[in-house]
């Protein structure tokens, strides 16, 4: 008991700072809740921020390699060369020959029309020619018919082929030219720039006809 009539019971710590033995939350063994100590961030004012990250841009894709042709792929092997001599003989242009006229039958104002190929390489005189009268409209109509291209005469550099220009007869329209002109019948893109020859006296009427190419003189006039 203490001098001022207090025992020591009455305290509710003891001498060594803890709760006495009859406190009932050191009975149920409850003591003070821990404290719990929260984490402060620390801020470092001279950090440098951290730039976001950026996606690089991806390479283009590079172009690929084109395919290289099969050995199959070849083209076929040219076959040989025709052996047929004529295979490449084409129509005669009127560049590629000479022309003349000689009278064949003075009574009837006929003429003998000769061409030449004056070329180094073959041709073939198609259908009949054509023949003009100085400077008169119109020309000799045709005389009998013509052979195909397949059968038409072939002219060798030097040959030469034959017509015949028969005459009109006189009368009170007829007229006397003293020259005629002559182009190849064919169908070519080159300039046929027409071939003349001197007629003297040839009488020109609505009969004046012309044969076919022949390969020989009296074949020419016999028709």
């Amino acid at each position: 008991m203490r001098a001022d009539g207090r025992t020591d019971a009455a305290r509710p710590w003891s001498r060594g700072g803890g709760r006495a033995a009859g406190c009932p939350a050191a009975a149920s063994g409850q003591g003070a809740r821990p404290r719990r100590s929260r984490a402060r961030a620390h801020h470092d004012p001279t950090a440098v921020p951290t730039a976001p990250a950026t996606a690089s841009p991806s390479a283009p894709p590079k172009p690929s390699a084109p395919a290289k042709p099969s050995a199959s792929a070849k083209p076929p092997k040219p076959g040989p060369p025709s052996t047929d001599p004529d295979y490449d003989v084409f129509p005669c242009n009127t560049g590629d020959l000479t022309f003349t006229a000689s009278p064949a039958e003075p009574t009837t104002s006929s003429y003998l029309l000769k061409v030449t190929n004056k070329t180094g390489k073959p041709c073939r005189v198609l259908g009949h020619p054509v023949v003009t009268f100085g400077a008169l409209d119109g020309q000799a109509k045709k005389r009998g018919s013509a052979p195909g291209i397949e059968e038409a005469i072939r002219l060798a550099p030097g040959q030469s082929a034959y017509a015949g220009l028969m005459g009109g007869l006189k009368s009170g329209t007829s007229k006397t030219v003293s020259s005629i002109a002559l182009t190849m019948d064919t169908e070519s893109d080159l300039a046929q720039a027409p071939l003349k020859a001197s007629t003297p006296g040839l009488t020109v009427a609505t009969g004046n006809s012309v044969t076919a190419w022949m390969d020989n003189a009296e074949d020419a006039l016999s028709l």
